[in-house]
């Protein structure tokens, strides 16, 4: 059986949260990634509506496009990033654990992938978060 996580956009975003309980929980901070990205929404909105718009915006976690790689198919993205985005888009929190997922930058024309299980050569390293 496929793992998915879902939450609705019509929830609230939590409030009062340790630090343990945004990254440690099951989730492994997706949800609090996509409540950042909903953030953004009042915060960038300028990116958010480039989000919007398909465009895979730069961010601290690997899965934004600054431009065309040669190898178009070897970005990969994370998880978190991908929460994030579905955050500044507006949209329900819904990612695939154990799938896969590629979105095509609308700016660059580069695929992205993000999956649970990252493998390959990736061309960045690690990202840090941006809080």
């Amino acid at each position: 059986m496929a793992r998915r996580l879902y939450r609705s956009i019509d929830e609230p975003i939590r409030e009062g949260l340790t630090w343990k309980d945004l990254w440690r929980a099951q989730d492994t901070g997706l949800i609090w990634c996509w409540e950042r990205g909903r953030q953004y929404r009042t915060e960038a909105p300028e990116r958010s509506c480039r989000a919007v718009n398909g465009e895979l915006v730069p961010d601290g976690w690997r899965g934004g496009v600054e431009k065309k790689l040669k190898d178009p198919l070897k970005k990969n993205g994370t998880l978190q990033y991908l929460a994030t985005w579905q955050g500044m888009r507006g949209e329900d929190l819904d990612i695939d654990l154990d799938g896969e997922r590629i979105i095509v930058c609308s700016r660059f024309d580069q695929s992205v992938r993000f999956s649970g299980s990252q493998s390959g050569d990736e061309e960045e390293g690690e990202a840090a978060i941006d809080e």
